[in-house]
């Protein structure tokens, strides 16, 4: 894929994405979901703004929903490759389930994915986003009011600017996605157990990406799981 030249204010990116930057207090959810039937595969929706770090890109999934929402983890697991490529060597990154981001143990964020309202489990989706929001900044203002959060600012990202980090993890989903469809799921699953706090004795059921846990214990991917469980 070629690169194009820096568009919008983000570094280059392969051709097959078309970048639109949104301002300060704007939704890439809620941007890219309104965009996606009109724009295709490719809108990439990202908020132009210091506090946090938004994006969504939209997808065109060939699978029914129950499957395509493994695209949720490679999102996640995107976000996690990302910030392990631009951060500092020496602090620990990992995935809690589904796809909560973690920096140094504390949530920075997580990945999100919205499909078209009232689809069906059996069918294929017109279009599916998927994103990412990540604290670039924390909570100042209330200290001590959320003791699991980080950010990523405190965390050594304080340098890297916000629109590198949206180019780095459209180019790892995209690169996940390619290295999925290709090269099937269990290089998926591979990399999402990499990154996966408590994940031995893991596996991820190929129909659905559900997390199977030694004993019979199934969680699926839009299923919340507390650490230790």
């Amino acid at each position: 894929m070629s690169a194009t030249a820096p568009a919008q204010g983000l570094p280059p990116l392969p051709s097959l994405f078309a970048p639109h930057a949104l301002p300060a207090g704007a939704d890439a959810m809620v941007e890219a979901a309104r965009m996606a039937p009109m724009l295709g595969a490719g809108t990439l929706a990202w908020v132009d703004a210091p506090d946090s770090v938004q994006a969504a890109v939209v997808l065109e999934p060939e699978l029914p929903l129950a499957a395509a929402r493994v695209a949720l983890l490679a999102a996640a697991t995107a976000a996690v490759d990302a910030l392990v490529v631009l951060g500092p060597p020496e602090i620990p990154m990992a995935l809690r389930w589904p796809a909560t981001v973690l920096v140094n143990g504390g949530t920075v964020g997580q990945a999100l994915l919205a499909t078209p309202p009232g689809t069906a489990e059996t069918a294929v989706p017109d279009w599916m986003v998927a994103g990412i929001r990540l604290d670039m900044h924390g909570h100042a203002a209330e200290p001590g009011l959320f003791p699991d959060r980080t950010a990523l600012a405190e965390e050594g990202f304080a340098e890297v600017p916000v629109p590198e980090l949206v180019a780095a993890w459209a180019r790892h989903l995209m690169a996940g996605l390619a290295e999925w469809q290709e090269e099937g799921f269990f290089r998926l699953s591979e990399r999402v157990l990499e990154r996966l706090e408590d994940a031995q004795g893991a596996a991820l059921d190929p129909l659905d990406g559900s997390l199977l846990l030694p004993g019979g214990r199934r969680f699926s991917v839009m299923t919340d799981r507390k650490a230790g469980e």
